[in-house]
């Protein structure tokens, strides 16, 4: 009878392959590793559509481990940053991306944070392809996913935008694709390939923008039904591409067919994003190979959305329960490709927002606009008038104020003295907070978490010389929509949910970083953490 054992056996494992398509198991670790970053999404999200989300979709993520208390630990909370901080598991004065982008004193001119001439567009004609992610100064967590597995795992990227699908995918990644506007395909840079796989052809064959928007955008249910935003018609949401007024519905089929990129303002930029994923997984064989592969993917339309109409808008409800629908059929599809309990998920966010201006000002909440080109010409002509010089500040991003340290020295004025200057003018400034000189953010007086925030943010190559703070509440240049970007807890305070293999159940109120993101995948996968990793694995999500 023994000799019989390995045979049966051997019967039982090919069944239970065949039930589910995939190759079993590996031993002590999962097919795939899915991440799931969601641009703009506020933590609240999770509870206050809540009873419009099906029982399938962040529901489902819920029911694994939540950690309710997860902030980001530096400013600016833009997209980029976000996304490199998630997969490095460190910040912006190690990594290095400061930013979206940032203004390049020795080049004169504002860089972003992927874009490298190096390179030029497969998949299309243009220049989206003119990227890598050689100004990331750390690895990744799928960076080493790759280095551990001896480069057999696969490590791939996926987004609207390019810095949502290359900072992720790490600089040994297979591959990073994200959406070119205008031909409405999902291209890559030649970083990483010299042509589109035949997949990926097909897929961008099947022309699918249009194909979405065909009825237009109407409201998923009854508009009645949305009690949880706004009226439908606000003077501080911005209308849709040509349209007049922000309200429902949006014919949104001529401006996609016009131009495919519009699609990404709409919901169905995410739906587009999970069709491209469920394409990649399969044209790419990942998940079936005996290592643990993993895809790193970024839904933009939110970011989109919440730019245009705000937090509070019935669009924003709107793309929330349609995206939880979309997540809802990815995890099903997971579920039959690969076997439930056989992949591992996280979703998190790379920023939150604010309330819209307006908004605030009708319900008596503070708040205000403020526009970098005012200041930055105030500031000048103040400069101007205590040292006779023009243009002594270059360029303002991220908050930060850049001199002009040539302009400085020709005129042999002393750096510090100029920023001191420069400060206690900006303190006079209504709704200025704080101003502060970055180089010196040890000796600031500032509340603990919160200097602690612009430490991790600040590398001196980079960053500015001069830190503006505003109050809570100020946004820059929005009079309409929204934004995010600064220290304060709307735009810090992100979800971060987890699921599947390797996952507890549980809740957890304690504080936790974006940064612990990458150290807890890495004690997850048994792999070290990134070159650059600030965090902590978060104990209470791993099985022991």
């Amino acid at each position: 009878m023994k000799k019989f054992l390995p045979v049966l056996f051997l019967i039982f494992i090919i069944k239970a392959t065949a039930q589910t398509g995939t190759s079993p198991t590996p031993a002590g670790k999962p097919k795939i590793v899915i991440g799931i970053v969601v641009d703009q999404m506020r933590w609240d999200y999770l509870y206050r559509y809540a009873d419009k989300y099906t029982p399938t979709g962040f529901k489902r993520l819920q029911t694994g481990y939540n950690c309710e208390n997860t902030h980001i630990p530096y400013v600016p909370t833009y997209t980029a940053p976000g996304h490199t901080c998630i997969y490095t598991g460190s910040v912006p004065s190690i990594h290095g991306i400061i930013g979206n982008d940032w203004y390049d004193r020795e080049a004169k001119q504002v860089v972003t944070n992927v874009g490298d001439t190096s390179y030029h567009t497969v998949g299309a004609n243009g220049p989206e392809g003119m990227v890598s992610p050689n100004r990331m100064l750390a690895t990744t967590i799928t960076d080493e996913l790759r280095v551990a597995t001896n480069f057999r795992s696969k490590v791939i990227g996926i987004s609207a935008k390019d810095r949502g699908a290359i900072l992720p995918a790490g600089h040994a990644a297979n591959a990073a694709y994200f959406f070119d506007g205008n031909s409405g395909n999902f291209v890559t840079s030649s970083y990483y390939m010299d042509s589109l796989p035949a997949w990926a052809n097909a897929f961008n064959a099947k022309k699918l923008p249009a194909a979405y928007v065909k009825d237009n955008w109407k409201t998923v249910l009854e508009l009645n039904k949305y009690a949880e935003s706004t009226d439908d018609d606000e003077d501080y949401e911005k209308p849709f591409g040509k349209e007049k007024k922000p309200v429902f519905p949006h014919m949104v089929y001529d401006e996609v067919v016009s131009h495919p990129g519009a699609l990404i303002a709409t919901p169905w930029g995410n739906t587009l994003v999970f069709d491209f994923a469920k394409a990649t997984l399969l044209g790419e064989k990942m998940g079936m190979s005996g290592n643990t592969d993993f895809l790193a993917m970024s839904c933009s339309s939110t970011d989109y959305i919440g730019h245009t109409f705000g937090p509070n808008a019935v669009e924003t409800e709107d793309c929330y329960i349609r995206f939880d629908r979309d997540l809802s059929d990815f995890l099903s599809w997971l579920d039959k490709q690969y076997g439930a309990g056989n992949y591992t998920v996280f979703l998190s966010a790379d920023h939150g927002a604010s309330h819209s201006s307006g908004f605030n000002q009708k319900h008596h909440l503070l708040s205000g606009v403020y526009k970098n080109d005012t200041l930055i010409k105030y500031c000048n002509d103040y400069l101007k008038s205590k040292y006779n010089q023009d243009n002594l500040v270059e360029r303002v991003t991220n908050m930060q104020l850049y001199l002009d340290h040539s302009k400085l020295a020709s005129a042999n004025l002393d750096a510090t003295v100029v920023k001191k200057a420069l400060i206690e003018f900006l303190l006079t400034q209504k709704n200025v907070a704080k101003a502060f000189d970055l180089a010196a953010l040890g000796a600031e007086p500032l509340q603990k978490d919160y200097k602690e925030m612009f430490i991790n943010g600040y590398y001196p190559k980079r960053s500015g010389d001069v830190q503006v703070v505003y109050e809570p509440g100020y946004l820059e240049g929005y009079t309409k929509g929204t934004t995010h970007g600064t220290v304060y807890s709307y735009d810090t305070h992100i979800p971060l949910l987890w699921y599947g293999w390797g996952i507890k159940k549980g809740y957890d109120y304690s504080p936790t970083y974006m940064t612990d993101i990458a150290a807890t995948l890495a004690a997850l996968l048994h792999i070290q953490e990134p070159s650059g990793c600030v965090g902590r694995p978060i104990e209470g999500v791993l099985k022991k």
